[in-house]
């Protein structure tokens, strides 16, 4: 076959943005100069969550795990001799998805775009943040007008952009099964089009059915993993033709971007994860009628730590090797007609119909937020515990644990460190952009956006109006807090003890033992300071706990060490564990252990969890914690067990 008949490869991309705008905008530059063919931009939890770097809550998350972006300089910075009119730039961005948009938007104007030939991807998919990531502000109503808002705009004024990404990574990463994550994204999808068919023409109306794009997870079970992608096609053809009548087949097109699955990333032998990246690529590209239209890869170190660029330019090449070495893309589906994938794909379309009813019955996904997240609690709970028990293998983790130390994890920079100054380099230049800036213009925008979140009228254009001025992301942010007010979602974790108590018999035991000598049941307090949403491991440690016989304590994410520690001085607990996932331990858990010796509860012994480097545990034993636990710690019951051993009065005495 002709290069000319060829498939055109799909979008290569990696997932980046780190420390500051400008650092950022250096990491893009290089990548793209790679082969690289779209940016995915990482924004950091401040940017996420609509706080400002100098906000309290911020300490030690400024960009950690992205990219903070405060105001129109930032964005400015960020995109710095990249031409946007040429770019394709998917945002992974949701609470704040309108007011990013609206800052990309003003930069592309300042470089003399044209707006209309705009190509990217605003994530702005709320729900799944209630049920996997928690990067909320606002109620689900409230949230759900705003990704209507943004999709009406682009529809006027965008019409190459995609105004929502809806998202399904992020609840593969909770646990989903295939069948979960098909209905909860597809019920999201439809939950969004049913709100926009009052925004938009009847005319218009499949259009914008046809703009609607999903990101998703590919795991390491592939042929499960090819199947579910072939089901996502057909189930999505079905939903638009039979539900919203949309005829044209290029509107009913399921269009969707990846990457693949970072949960099975695992901190022993970490080489493996090259292995298993590829084989999870494959599943979305072999399939041509199921192909993605965009690839971002993690790195083979992410368990570890933040990649390297270097990291980065290795998942680069693999996709530019399947794509440009191998004869993938000269041959029609590979699978078509294909028994077995048949019979798979029919079972997954069943299961997810099934959920989609159920779903559907309760009123939609905004109602039904509580329900899926439960369900998502229950899924990667038994996830758990397979990989316990051993029923499901993990390589280097629960069986073959035995190998050679890995040369690519030597030496001090085997993976890369965030910028220690790169905190307050952002403090010092957002200060200078706040006295620089005209007041009355920023009062004027601040006035015109909150009369827009009052009326309903549309949020772009006040917003966009807001970024020329001057406002910045907490600002614009503190608008919607007082508009519709906060939201806290729900964590998923009943109180009552689930049935799933096989095993724990000689724990439940202990606890019971403890808890007699103690003369109350042992009381486990489970945190999550600073602005971390990714809630999975704290919501698992505490179901186990809870079925263990404990008393848990666990309110949820997005708390300040001071409210912690106040919790802890009302619920007297007999442990506290603290989890973080997005590289701030250090600060967050040295600001809590202080408060803690204030106010006089230096007693309660404190433990850690979070992807934490050997040196960090190191430090944080120092500061007092009693335990530290990373992803190579998956056994739930040794922590269990470490946990009543801690607050064991008799074995205090014995010591």
């Amino acid at each position: 076959m002709t290069e000319t008949m060829k498939d055109r490869p799909w979008l290569f991309r990696t997932y980046a943005g780190h420390s500051t705008a400008k650092a950022s905008n250096a990491l893009y530059r290089g990548n793209l100069a790679k082969g690289q063919t779209g940016l995915s931009v990482a924004f950091d939890l401040p940017t996420q969550t609509g706080y400002d770097s100098d906000h309290e809550l911020s300490q030690g998350e400024v960009g950690k795990v992205g990219v903070p972006v405060c105001h129109l300089g930032d964005m400015r910075a960020l995109f710095d001799a990249i031409p946007l009119e040429q770019m394709n730039t998917s945002m992974t961005i949701n609470a704040t998805a309108p007011w990013l948009l609206a800052l990309y938007i003003a930069v592309a104007e300042e470089q003399g775009a044209d707006i209309s030939a705009l190509q990217g991807t605003v994530q702005n998919d709320i729900i799944k943040e209630y049920l996997s990531r928690g990067t909320y502000i606002c109620p689900p109503e409230a949230s759900l007008r705003m990704i209507t808002d943004v999709a009406a705009y682009t529809r006027a004024h965008l019409p190459k952009w995609n105004p929502m990404n809806i998202c399904s990574y992020h609840l593969q990463e909770a646990g989903a099964t295939p069948e979960e994550e098909l209905s909860f994204a597809l019920a999201t999808a439809t939950a969004v089009l049913d709100d926009l068919r009052d925004k938009v023409s009847e005319a218009d109306f499949p259009e914008m059915v046809g703009r609607i794009s999903f990101f998703v997870n590919a795991g390491i079970r592939f042929v499960t993993e090819l199947c579910k992608m072939r089901a996502f096609v057909e189930l999505w053809d079905e939903i638009c033709r039979d539900r919203y009548g949309v005829e044209d087949a290029k509107y009913r097109r399921f269009r969707y971007g990846v990457q693949v699955n970072s949960l099975g990333l695992t901190e022993q032998q970490p080489e493996n994860n090259v292995y298993r990246i590829l084989i999870e690529m494959l599943a979305v590209t072999l399939s041509k009628n199921a192909r993605a239209r965009a690839v971002q890869l993690p790195a083979w170190n992410e368990a570890l730590g933040l990649p390297r660029p270097w990291d980065q330019q290795w998942s680069l090449r693999m996709q530019q090797i399947l794509a440009y070495e191998t004869d993938l893309l000269e041959y029609e589906d590979l699978f078509d007609g294909n028994p077995a994938i048949e019979r798979k794909v029919e079972t997954l379309k069943q299961g997810a119909r099934a959920e989609l009813a159920q779903i559907d019955a309760m009123g939609g996904a905004v109602k039904a937020i509580g329900y899926m997240k439960n369900r998502l609690v229950e899924s990667n709970a038994a996830r758990i515990r397979g990989i316990e028990s051993g029923h499901t293998t993990v390589v280097g983790v629960n069986k073959w644990q035995a190998g050679e130390p890995s040369p690519l994890t030597a030496g001090e920079d085997a993976i890369m460190v965030a910028d220690a100054a790169a905190e307050a380099d952002q403090l010092t230049r957002l200060a200078a952009w706040k006295q620089d800036r005209d007041p009355a213009a920023v009062e004027q925008a601040i006035a015109a956006l909150r009369a827009a979140a009052r009326d309903g009228s549309n949020m772009m254009p006040p917003s966009i109006q807001a970024a020329k001025a001057g406002v910045t992301t907490g600002e614009w942010a503190g608008i919607l807090r007082e508009v519709f007010g906060q939201f806290r979602g729900p964590t998923g974790v009943a109180r009552a003890p689930s049935n799933q108590t096989e095993g724990l018999d000689d724990l439940r035991a202990r606890v019971d033992a403890v808890s007699s000598t103690l003369g109350r049941r042992l009381k486990f307090m489970i945190g999550k300071p600073g602005l971390d949403g990714h809630s999975n491991g704290a919501e698992q440690i505490a179901a186990r706990a809870r079925d263990c016989g404990m008393d848990i304590a666990y309110e949820g994410i997005r708390l300040s060490p001071d409210a912690l520690v106040a919790a802890a001085k009302q619920d007297d607990p007999h442990v506290i564990g603290l989890s973080i996932l997005s590289g701030s331990h250090i600060p967050l858990i040295a600001t809590f252990m202080e408060k803690m010796r204030e106010n006089g509860l230096s007693h309660i012994p404190v433990v850690a969890g979070g992807i934490i480097p050997d040196e960090d545990a190191v430090r944080l034993l120092e500061m007092g914690i009693a335990k530290v636990y990373t992803p190579k710690d998956f056994e739930l019951n040794r922590i269990m067990d470490d946990i009543v051993t801690l607050v064991n009065p008799t074995a205090v005495a014995a010591e």
